[in-house]
């Protein structure tokens, strides 16, 4: 509307897509209301204070609607994904004085303090003079808070009008449960014999004066619990599928996945099948209500799913519901779906399982002979630190059913292992959790397939520039792979092949590989779409996430003629993170195997160095072509160190290094200017640094003392904005890059150019 506003139309001219029949200027009119609340990842940046300041620090965001605040409010919580069934209790210590403390701070979970405060007892005039909340939005927190107390103290209510008057406050079946005493089971069971059940209305602009040409619903519980209230979904009798997308945007689970969920749409579309989108996050297109035929604005939660599915099934011809393409999210909801009797298209509940549940796979990938990094399972402390003594130091653990590597860490000792397995085992539930021996210096590889039950075409095989133990999402990546032979990618072809049949994969499937000393270990399988598949699509112009969809509704793969994967005509892409570590003070940026980035780019040109340096272009990370490169890396290093010393030497620039990696590199026959450690008094690294003296920064580190000694070059870095590379393959990288940029200008070209039809 804006765009065509701008190019000289005027308001009365345009018409309202929702409605079909009025005008663009008709003033809208809403009898619904709409919550949006902001995500937040904290727990991915230890060191820094979960408060919230002038600089932003979501990293995506739910939105909810209902016909009343509370009923929006407790469904925008829900759909929160953080644990959230509605406003649940946070333990506050103190007494009184630290609950007026906690309600005064700027904190991400305030809403839930103020609930907390009015169970202890605090009036609304003392939370609002404490939390300087509009005293309206707390008469309704207020209201909710009352309720909850109800329900405690008498149970469920008996008859219908009582319960359905909870359910129109918002409250879920698995919060109501958890205040009864009882299962969410039993709550939807009681429910449904009390016929309470939600109906759909549509977000039409104009409170039902004139009927609304699009499908875009969302739920509500309404009327008296006597008569049953109108509902308009009007589900159509074509046959469909259902896409459930990814929720709030977070770290680790972003627009890569709406990505996929859009095209499964527009695949759907063409094949003549009804598309039917679940989604609550307001960022993504797959939201907007021209992308599918029908979209529902939903919490991704079981009770809701299931709620709107079955209203979908008592017209037409429903084909299923495609989970794969959403991320952790939608695979989270597959067993719950498989109960209720909901057919999911694609790979089947069990295989996901079967990847995701780290034992199961453990005894899968003995039985095919394929290699895994030597490992052992724990369920406890006690199970760790036997496995841990077996395998030795340094491990990688990994919970079970994570994404974006939540939870993972790599430990070098028995501390630190005693500290993380409460978090992991926390994570994990009750499903075991995985160590593995940590392969230093390996080189990771990320392989993207589409299978059919039958056939399997290998997408994408992306090598990963930064070494194993890098979470894949903050790792920038090469494909076609800048380093590895012809017989390693044929034999990553041959397992990834392997790997779907055993899985029974149909549809989507990731695989990251570690290749150290000739060897090839699986690291993790999972039978979905991965983070990488946007990339994958625009750098071999092939539309991976389509073709998925249309697999997963029947079609056979051999139907679509796809090129051999190693076919790249002639061009190398390079995807590169993009971190938030800016607007979190006090946060490391080391990387290690729990994801950070927030973004990601892509630079796309004739050969790898060219293409990375634009892929730095892209993240902000301008290499510089002339001045002074900081370097000091740990011993086993300090070779590969001074092979890039030497080519940044030969392009002009000036060597500065601590003591060790200046002896080291002197003794190569470099020119190397040496400068104290922090540790060692100033004039310092840190001092060059911050006083424009560097224009590059290259530091590895290791060990525990070693990473607390060398933060601060690394944060001074960051706040200075200065290029800076913490593994020897990502300098290594950067040389190629300046290499590249000094023989001549970079090139511009479209996405077109690279390919001979478009996608």
């Amino acid at each position: 509307m804006a765009a065509k506003l701008a190019v000289g139309y005027t308001l009365d001219e345009l018409t309202n897509d929702i409605t079909g029949v009025t005008p663009a200027s008709f003033e809208p009119t809403i009898d619904y209301v709409v919550t949006k609340i902001p995500r937040f990842t904290f727990e991915k940046f230890p060191g820094t204070e979960a408060l919230l300041t002038s600089s932003m620090k979501s990293v995506g965001e739910a939105m909810a609607i209902g016909r009343t605040f509370a009923e929006s409010l407790q469904k925008g919580l829900r759909s929160m994904e953080t644990g959230l069934t509605g406003l649940n209790e946070v333990e506050i210590k103190g007494g009184k004085k630290g609950m007026l403390e906690a309600l005064a701070q700027p904190r991400p979970d305030r809403v839930l303090v103020i609930a907390q405060a009015f169970r202890a007892g605090l009036t609304r005039g003392e939370i609002q003079k404490a939390s300087r909340y509009d005293p309206w939005f707390l008469e309704q927190i207020g209201m909710i808070v009352a309720a909850e107390a109800g329900v405690i103290e008498n149970g469920l209510p008996d008859d219908a009008p009582g319960l359905l008057g909870l359910k129109m406050l918002g409250f879920s079946d698995d919060r109501l449960g958890e205040l009864a005493g009882v299962s969410p089971s039993t709550v939807a069971a009681k429910r449904r014999e009390l016929s309470v059940t939600p109906v759909y209305k549509r977000v039409d602009t104009c409170a039902a004066e004139f009927p609304s040409q699009t499908s875009y619903m969302y739920s509500a519980y309404e009327g008296d619990g006597m008569g049953a209230p109108e509902c308009e979904a009007e589900p159509s009798g074509r046959p469909k599928v259902v896409i459930l997308g990814g929720g709030p945007n977070r770290i680790g689970q972003g627009i890569e996945f709406d990505y996929c969920c859009c095209h499964a749409a527009y695949a759907l579309k063409e094949m003549g099948l009804e598309a039917i989108m679940v989604n609550c996050n307001p960022e993504t297109v797959s939201t907007d209500y021209d992308t599918s035929d029908r979209l529902y604005f939903e919490p991704l939660c079981a009770e809701d799913v299931i709620e709107l599915i079955r209203v979908e099934q008592s017209n037409g011809d429903f084909r299923g519901v495609i989970v794969q393409l959403g991320g952790q999210t939608p695979l989270n909801l597959s067993r719950a779906l498989e109960a209720a009797g909901i057919p999911i298209l694609g790979t089947s509940p069990d295989a996901i399982d079967l990847a995701e549940d780290r034992q199961r796979f453990q005894v899968l990938l003995k039985d095919l002979g394929l290699k895994q990094p030597r490992n052992g399972l724990a369920r406890s402390q006690a199970e760790a630190e036997k496995v841990a003594a077996a395998i030795g130091y340094p491990l990688v653990i990994r919970p079970s059913y994570v994404l974006g590597g939540r939870a993972m860490e790599i430990v070098h000792d028995l501390s630190a292992l005693k500290r993380y397995m409460a978090e992991a085992v926390r994570v994990s539930g009750k499903s075991p959790v995985l160590l593995d021996s940590y392969l230093q210096d390996a080189i990771e590889v990320d392989v993207d397939a589409i299978a059919d039950g039958k056939d399997v075409y290998v997408a994408g095989i992306m090598q990963h520039i930064e070494e194993a133990g890098i979470h894949s999402g903050d790792s920038a990546c090469s494909l076609p792979p800048y380093s590895l032979g012809d017989d390693v990618i044929a034999e990553m072809e041959r397992q990834t092949a392997i790997l779907a049949g055993a899985l029974g994969v149909v549809g989507l499937m990731n695989v990251q590989y570690a290749i150290k000393g000739g060897d090839i270990y699986i690291l993790e399988v999972n039978p979905r779409a991965s983070r990488t598949v946007p990339f994958v699509a625009k750098a071999t112009g092939v539309p991976v996430a389509k073709i998925a969809a249309r697999v997963m509704a029947g079609e056979a793969l051999a139907s679509f003629g796809l090129p051999k994967a190693a076919a790249q005509n002639g061009h190398v892409a390079v995807k590169e993170a993009v971190f938030p570590f800016a607007r979190f003070p006090g946060v490391d940026i080391l990387l290690g195997p729990e994801m950070k980035s927030t973004g990601e780019v892509m630079g796309i040109d004739a050969d790898f160095g060219r293409a990375f340096a634009k892929s730095q272009l892209g993240a902000g990370n301008g290499l510089p072509m002339a001045g002074t490169v900081f370097i000091s890396v740990k011993d086993k290093d300090k070779d590969a160190a001074a092979v890039v010393a030497k080519g940044l030497a030969g392009l002009g620039f000036d060597l500065l290094a601590t003591g060790g990696t200046q002896a080291f590199l002197a003794a190569k026959g470099l020119q190397v200017k040496r400068v104290n450690k922090v540790l060692d008094g100033a004039p310092h690294c840190v001092d060059a640094i911050t006083e424009g003296g560097v224009q590059l920064v290259i530091n590895t580190t290791e060990g525990a003392q070693a990473i607390a000694d060398s933060y601060s070059i690394r944060r001074s870095a960051l706040v200075h904005n200065i290029p800076h590379y913490t593994t020897m393959a990502g300098a290594q990288a950067a040389l190629l890059a300046i290499e590249a940029m000094a023989q001549g200008s970079l090139e511009v070209a479209p996405l077109q150019a690279y390919f001979e039809k478009s996608f």
